[in-house]
């Protein structure tokens, strides 16, 4: 395991009720009984980093645990981005895959458990496991390249703790004390404290949707029992209708936005060279689940729609010549298809064939959308209960935080979330001054021409005012993401600027610069005005083609228009002749500002903002 160096650690476990246990530790022996509940705690003094060390815990039996380092630990939560494995991006990173022979960075992996009957006292499982090329497969990749670059720069080992899960909202993570503050949550989570009602919930639901699947299942024609299967080589598909891949049936055919199951189908030609070779099959991501055919043969599952399609397998299913690819593609409910601007292709011998074009289709099944659920792990509390509590004994030197993507729908609580959590955690922790560090939410989504309302940028905007919290850090992203996934592949950008800010914030570095253009103030002359910034670095630059864009400005009627821009020394001067007296100033406000953004010398994005300008005093 790691220990964190440099402070008090509480080592604690359970034993018989009056039990006397003894620890050993770097030297020392230290002492503890029992109470009638069967807990043991002994506080060890701040060690220094390194190591390793073994550690003796002995009442009626004995533990011993090996290989124990002294360095940095580091609490990892929020959602799925967080949780993201470096084997979702282990295609863009391949040289940190095959080179991570690095025992001194360590990850502990908090299972999914959410409890609404109290906190929780322990976690269901898990182990401390050492970076090596295969079990850094499994490590967070956020958190992974932000350890490599703490452990470098100071020379200790760092613990990661990946306590996140997908899709999870902050609310979640709150605390039945932090919860007090927001009502609607606290009723929300408290009626889950009936366990029976629980129950009840998942049984119905439970059984709902698997009617859905069983009747989705009885009425797909392509499966239809003594009829030819869809999914075969040999099916006579000369009857289908066309529609271009990548694309989504509800803007190409007349099915409109139906969901069940659509087949679809696509004959190609493989050279011999390409025969008796390990091939990939890459198609994007799909909505929703598929199940991938080549020659007959299933090459690929995949259960929802996030997870990249790289299909692998092994020579013997291709062939040479006339080879046909079929998809089975259920569509949950929505808009169902293959995302665009992906990948779609068949891989092998070095050769690659383009599957993009023109596939064959046909309506398998028609459902109506799936039963909804109640996803319990997302409800007020019960993460907090669950994965927090258990961990909240253990020492760490901060948290870093990824999270946001399922608060964006209501964006106007979200700074008083975030604030009411980092204050929670600290409360819990007894560290009232706890470094803590966030991503704010990359671009994502379809690019807009003109000023509009955006949930993604008014969390955006929560979240760097959520830095007016003492001892609290944010990477901006905006220029990370990727507009058709929710899950930007880029996770060693995010792990670098997460880095430079915890340098500032939990290393004290003087000199660091952590962040990108931060808005400070404004001041207005006429129709023009101009913007102040700290985080500037050593000057403000506009990134490309030198030309600023995302700037908007509004007048009393608050209908925001795009504002010409330009950097005088280390403020930005904006203004548009449409807007003789402006009264607020935005800047990247849109769920994907792609293009040309302020930057600082350093390379480091400003942040999303609104400003307005105050009234005069009279």
């Amino acid at each position: 395991m790691v220990l964190q160096r440099d402070t008090n650690l509480g080592i604690w476990g359970w034993a018989a009720p009056g039990e006397k246990v003894t620890l050993t530790f770097n030297g020392k022996t230290y002492h503890a009984t029992t109470g009638t509940d069967g807990k043991w705690r002994v506080s060890l003094p701040a060690q220094k980093a390194g190591g390793p060390f073994q550690m003796e815990i002995a009442g009626t039996n004995r533990l011993t645990v090996k290989d124990v380092l002294v360095g940095d630990v580091w609490l990892c939560s929020g959602q799925s981005n967080m949780e993201t494995p470096m084997s979702r991006v282990r295609d863009k990173y391949p040289q940190e895959v095959a080179q991570a022979n690095n025992p001194r960075i360590r990850q502990f992996n908090v299972p999914l458990t959410y409890a609404f009957s109290g906190p929780k006292s322990d976690v269901t499982g898990g182990s401390w496991v050492a970076a090596d090329p295969q079990s850094i497969l499994q490590f967070s990749a956020v958190a992974y390249f932000f350890a490599k670059e703490i452990s470098a720069k100071y020379q200790v080992p760092v613990g990661i703790i990946k306590d996140a899960v997908g899709g999870s909202p902050a609310e979640a993570w709150l605390s039945a004390d932090a919860l007090k503050q927001f009502p609607a949550y606290e009723q929300q989570g408290a009626k889950y404290k009936d366990s029976t009602l629980v129950a009840g919930i998942k049984q119905r639901e439970g059984a709902a949707v698997a009617e859905w699947y069983k009747r989705l299942h009885q009425t797909d024609l392509g499966e239809a029992p003594g009829q030819p299967k869809w999914s075969a080589a040999d099916y006579n598909a000369s009857g289908w209708a066309t529609m271009n891949v990548p694309g989504y049936w509800a803007n190409q055919t007349p099915l409109g936005p139906v969901n069940g199951v659509l087949w679809f189908r696509k004959e190609i030609d493989v050279p011999a060279a390409m025969v008796g070779q390990p091939a990939r099959l890459e198609l994007g991501t799909l909505v929703d689940a598929d199940s991938t055919y080549i020659n007959g043969q299933l090459v690929g599952t995949t259960g929802y729609q996030y997870p990249p399609r790289k299909y692998d397998f092994k020579p013997g299913v291709l062939k040479a010549g006339k080879n046909v690819i079929v998809v089975r593609l259920i569509s949950n409910g929505g808009r169902g298809g293959f995302t665009m601007d992906k990948t779609y292709q068949l891989t092998a011998g070095g050769q690659t064939i383009d599957l993009r074009g023109p596939w064959q289709y046909k309506l398998g099944a028609t459902m109506q959308p799936t039963p909804g659920t109640t996803t319990f792990q997302y409800q007020p509390g019960g993460l907090y209960n669950g994965m927090i509590a258990p961990v909240i004994p253990y020492a760490v030197k901060g948290v870093l935080w990824y999270q946001g993507e399922s608060n964006a729908g209501h964006p106007e609580d979200y700074q008083a979330l975030l604030t009411s959590l980092i204050n929670d955690w600290r409360k819990q922790m007894q560290k009232p001054a706890l470094p803590f560090i966030y991503a704010q939410l990359p671009n994502f989504m379809a690019v807009k021409k003109e000023p509009s309302e955006s949930g993604w940028a008014a969390l955006r905007d929560a979240q760097r005012r959520t830095l007016a919290v003492p001892n609290t850090g944010m990477a901006v992203l905006l220029d990370v993401g990727e507009w058709n996934d929710i899950h930007p592949l880029d996770k060693q950008t995010v792990g670098h600027r997460l880095a430079l800010a915890a340098e500032k914030v939990a290393y004290a570095e003087k000199n660091v610069v952590a962040s990108g253009p931060l808005y400070q103030s404004l001041q207005v002359n006429g129709n023009k005005v101009t913007l102040t910034f700290s985080s500037a670095g050593s000057g403000l630059v506009a990134k490309g083609d030198g030309e600023l864009k995302y700037f908007a400005v509004a007048g009393a009627d608050k209908k925001y228009v795009w504002a010409n821009a330009k950097i005088e020394g280390n403020k930005v001067v904006v203004w548009s002749d449409q807007v003789a007296n402006p009264v607020s100033v935005r800047y990247a406000w849109a769920d994907n500002p792609e293009g040309t953004k302020l930057y600082n010398k350093e390379g480091l994005p400003a942040s999303t903002f609104q400003a307005e300008v105050s009234a005069p005093k009279s």
